[in-house]
């Protein structure tokens, strides 16, 4: 090994290239025809590829002997090595750093950072495990059985070499067996790590200006720990600036393409030209993406074009690893170089499995469902090389068969939306990679709750904090009557002042302190020392007596006061033992407790921390804050995922009972992850107001631009317009990473406003303000019970409450709901801003569900009696509005899917007629024109249609081949869509003279009328938002 090819890995100036393996040219070399050979081998492994059903390792396999074929007759014959010959005089390096970029990216982009994170310590601790035993031991095994007697700088960088983990072929085995992604991303960390660290020696090795003499431990880790570090924000700024190019909305698929690759080169390029590590660059920018990373629909095209030149570099790479092996002499292939190949696969996969064994304990605590099957599994993953191709020769890869959970689209899709977070929708989707592939498993909320480690011991640090923090309490002064000496001193004691010069005596000290520390001040200032001492423990006496004056007994109420009056106790007795000492100089006992003494004095600085502990309880609130935001967004979108993805199970489930079986999955699911919406509400309803209204600026913005993307994509907006304006999105986008954390909910008076069918009126909200009521409710309190009449309705201000019923009956006569199958409990959670009982005050009939507090509840309370004064002053819009609000509501819980296309806001509806309800009694009929009627949908009631009598019972959207309905319950509720046409859509109050509740002109100008004369409010504050009642 003292002989290794110099060219390994690099050419040096002024020297002819050493070949890789064989003999140099012994003929006049020209251009050959090894671009030819390069093509043949990708033209080859294509159509392999292709016959063999893809299977890859069959494949690299077969490339590997050809390879070797092709070096044997290289080796014999002159016209084969001239076709060859480019390559056996092309630099290691040189190979290394056309091949390696892609491929390590591709690995580290398969790679989901937020599972690294949270695994990171076991990945780290796996690695060095990993490293460590493959120095001792294989080390050993090549230093002690090989024949050539390397020295140990040889057989250390052999087993560094032989140690790499393959980081594409380890883990594309294990996919076929539906191994979990986190497993996948434990061993392509572990291989990372370990192929960085070694990159980073080669590196070391390899340097022309560092002599191997030179070498000092202290040096080398110093190198070591740059060059990681260098290599990490060299690749972190690279991945900021591939990210904005590939992101860029304006950009086409072809360009950011050709970006991508040539920005992967030029990471790598950059690393290894400043002397850093090129591969662990190209780990930390692959680390950095995600399908978040790209522009929407750019993501799979740039990943197929990825996988495809990773493939094509890993057949050239077994195809010249065949060809350099053909190329060398087969007399060195003796029988002791088989014995030694034999002792090297043997120990290789000791090594690894003692990893495993030695890591196993961890990877059990880490509770990722870990036992021997998985870890032997892992274990057997690790085999590197050519023996791996071997031992595995047909194990399809199976990972482009595999369907993705359908919640990945729909986390991407809120993100892309603004629904979701970044950070949110990562840790989203990575736990769903982590849980896919358990055959039988659903992800709950608590799994995804598990996986975040939401980190409680911030709150009780927090607790711990508070319980330390220094309160003044003024409630313990007393007045002394006349006493004017002790009034001041209260004065004194209670004043800011006081305190400052406490803190000012403790900061004056620092330096007396420091020279009784360092021996040669202290001899030199014995006296002065002393004195100085004997001053402060003065001040501090002081101090302590003016507040016992003041507080007396309460004064150790305090814990800050007791630890003050210790440290005076501590103070006087070094005093007392430095004077006994000046009498008994003989004294070594009393002279070794007044050294000791001298050095407690250090605890005179505690008392700083009380500075220390607001900022340590503000930094732990912001981190408690953080949580609570990032634990609603996950659990926010981990409901509507749960919603997507019962829709999508509806479309293409062809079984009603498998169908019936994943649908109470979904929903009890959905209803875990509702519940701790309402706990966290609960919790820090301040952080959950500032993230809703964070969340509605950003789905406002990010709709903004979807249509800023289809103006400028028709050519409407000029592409320079489109590009400042989309500038100016950006920035907004940018701005909300500054939207204050937490923002104070409103006061009870305020929460009117939030009642949509209110409208934010002044007329309305200040007719209910007079009689609405603030209720309490505790932990377990029924607020209303299944068959009893309403007493009114409830808007919840702050807490949570459970809803128990039986199936929803929408007004459907027994007899035909009978039909309908489930008779199992509904469970349903109301948090901060739902309504309790709006559809029982509605029919005055009875109520369908119990409602009981999961925690403390405040609510405003509305009689059925004030409400229904309310429906007569504003008669029909307030009632009509209500049922309008219902019916939305209904529409879009079970019918989002159909009516993904339609903006059916609430106030557009009412503004702009985009929707309305129409009212049918018992046997009274209606006309559906479908030209008119884009949707008809049954929200309450049943009908039937008068031309074939086929009954429809809600919810239901009528087909269109119904062309005339009869009601066949008491009331039946119909939500009618209107086509979004201008023409026919307009907040005239002329279009509203249909049957059911909708206002007629005379009604409406009785009714502004009346609120006019009635309610002489000022209007200027809401001009801009508000719409005028019908």
């Amino acid at each position: 090994m003292s002989n290794t090819n110099s060219s390994f890995w690099v050419h040096k100036e002024g020297h002819k290239p050493e070949l890789l393996c064989g003999s140099s040219a012994s003929y006049t070399v020209v251009n050959g025809h090894f671009i030819m050979l390069v093509c043949s081998t990708i033209i080859l492994g294509g159509f392999l590829k292709t016959l063999l059903k893809n299977s890859e390792v069959t494949v690299l396999m077969i490339l590997s002997l050809l390879g070797f074929v092709i070096g044997q007759l290289a080796h014999n014959s002159i016209e084969v090595h001239k076709i060859v010959y480019p390559l056996l005089k092309t630099p290691s390096y040189s190979l290394y750093c056309y091949f390696s970029p892609m491929i390590i990216f591709m690995a580290a982009l398969d790679v989901d950072f937020c599972i690294l994170k949270n695994v990171f310590w076991q990945v780290l601790l796996i690695g060095l495990v990993s490293l460590l035993m493959t120095f001792i031991i294989l080390g050993y095994v090549v230093l002690k059985f090989n024949k050539d007697l390397w020295d140990l700088q040889s057989s250390i960088l052999f087993s560094m070499i032989v140690g790499m983990t393959d980081p594409v072929h380890s883990v594309n085995s294990l996919k076929t067996i539906g191994i979990s992604k986190t497993y996948t991303d434990i061993i392509r960390g572990e291989s990372m790590i370990i192929c960085g660290f070694t990159s980073i020696c080669f590196g070391v090795f390899r340097s022309d200006f560092l002599h191997i003499s030179m070498f000092t431990e202290f040096r080398v880790i110093l190198g070591l720990c740059l060059d990681i570090l260098g290599s990490i924000i060299c690749g972190y700024s690279c991945s900021r600036i591939i990210q904005f190019i590939l992101t860029d909305l304006f950009s086409n698929t072809l360009t950011s393409i050709i970006l991508c690759i040539s920005m992967v080169y030029m990471t790598f390029y950059i690393g290894e030209s400043f002397g850093m590590s090129g591969m662990i660059a190209l780990v930390t920018v692959g680390l950095n993406f995600d399908s978040l990373s790209f522009k929407p629909r750019i993501e799979v095209t740039i990943t197929k074009f990825l996988i495809m030149f990773s493939s094509v570099y890993q057949q050239l790479i077994y195809t010249f690893f065949g060809i350099v092996i053909g190329c060398g002499e087969t007399k060195y292939l003796r029988f002791h170089t088989v014995v030694f190949m034999l002792i090297l696969f043997a120990t290789v996969n000791f090594v690894r499995l003692l990893t495993i064994v030695l890591v196993s304990p961890l990877l059990t605590h880490a509770n990722y469902e870990y036992n021997w099957r998985w870890g032997i599994v892992i274990a057997w993953s690790g085999i590197k090389g050519i023996f791996s191709l071997l031992l595995a020769p047909d194990i399809h890869n199976l990972a482009d068969q595999k369907v993705e959970s359908p919640q990945l689209s729909s986390f991407e899709k809120q993100c892309n939306d603004g629904i979701l977070s970044v950070e949110a929708a990562r840790i989203l989707i990575s736990a769903t990679k982590s849980f896919c592939p358990i055959q039988g498993k659903f992800m709950s909320i608590y799994d995804v709750s598990t996986y975040v480690r939401a980190r409680s011991w911030l709150i009780k640090f927090k607790n711990m904090l508070t319980s330390l923090e220094y309160h003044k309490d003024k409630a313990l002064f007393i007045l002394y009557g006349d006493n004017k000496f002790l009034l001041f001193v209260c004065h004194v004691v209670f004043s800011e002042e006081f305190e400052y010069a406490g803190h000012i005596i403790t900061v004056m000290y620092i330096y007396p302190m420091i020279m009784h520390l360092w021996p040669m001040a202290r001899e030199l200032n014995v006296s002065g020392l002393i004195s100085v001492n004997n001053y402060f423990v003065f001040l501090y006496i002081f101090q302590a007596a003016m507040k016992i004056i003041s507080l007396k007994r309460k004064y150790f109420h305090q814990y800050w006061n007791t630890l003050e009056f210790l440290i005076m106790l501590v103070g006087i007795i070094d005093i007392f033992c430095i004077y006994f000492v000046k009498l008994r100089p003989d004294n070594f006992a009393l002279i070794q407790m007044t050294v000791i003494l001298g050095y407690f004095r250090i605890i005179r600085f505690i008392p700083f921390i009380k500075l220390i502990i607001p900022l340590l309880i503000n930094i732990v609130d912001v981190q408690i804050k953080k949580r609570l935001r990032l634990m609603y967004s996950i659990t926010k979108g981990y409901v509507k995922s749960q919603e997507d993805t019962k829709l999508l199970i509806k479309q293409i489930s062809s079984r009603e009972s498998v169908y019936q079986k994943l649908y109470e999955i979904l929903e009890t699911n959905k209803r875990d992850a509702v519940k701790e919406l309402g706990l966290i509400e609960h919790e820090g309803r301040d952080v959950v107001i500032a993230l809703k209204t964070r969340q509605a600026i950003r789905r406002v913005i990010a709709k903004a631009l979807k249509n800023l993307t289809f103006l400028w994509s028709r050519g409407i907006i000029d592409k320079h317009e489109g590009i400042e304006m989309n500038k100016v999105f950006l920035a907004k986008i940018k701005a909300l990473n500054n939207f204050p954390m937490a923002i104070p909910p409103p006061t009870p008076d305020k929460y009117l406003h939030n009642i949509v069918w209110l409208e934010n009126k002044d007329v309305l909200i200040e007719f209910f303000k007079e009689r609405a009521k603030l209720a309490y409710f505790d932990y377990g309190d029924v607020i209303c019970r299944e068959g009893e009449m309403p007493q009114g309705i409830y808007l919840i201000i702050s807490g949570m409450a459970i809803l128990h019923s039986s199936p929803p009956t929408f007004g459907i006569d027994s007899s035909l709901r009978s039909e309908r199958g489930s008779k199992s409990m509904f469970t349903e959670y109301c948090t901060s801003g739902d309504i309790i009982g709006e559809l029982s005050c509605l029919l005055k009939r009875e109520t369908e569900y119990t409602a009981i507090c999961e925690t403390i509840l405040q609510a405003c309370f509305i009689s059925l009696e004030d409400l229904y004064e309310g429906f007569d002053v504003f008669w029909p819009s307030l009632e009509y509005k209500i049922w309008l609000k219902f019916a939305l509501s209904v529409a879009y819980q079970y019918f989002e899917s159909s009516l993904i296309d339609e903006d059916l806001e609430f106030q557009k509806c009412v503004t702009f007629n985009l929707a309305y309800v129409e009212t049918l009694s018992s046997y009274n009929e209606m006309t559906i024109d479908n030209v008119t009627m884009k949707f008809v949908i049954i929200v309450y009631g049943s009908v039937i249609d008068t031309k074939t009598e086929v009954p429809y019972l809600a919810p239901c959207i009528l087909p269109k081949t119904c062309e005339q309905i009869q009601g066949t319950s008491d009331l039946s509720k119909l939500l009618v869509v209107q086509p979004s046409d201008p023409a026919k859509n307009t907040d005239d109050p002329k279009v509203m003279v249909s049957t059911g509740l909708r206002m007629s002109q005379r009604e409406y100008n009785w009714k502004r009328k009346y609120e006019e004369r009635n309610f002489p409010l000022s209007w200027n504050r809401s001009q801009t938002t508000r719409i005028q009642l019908p």
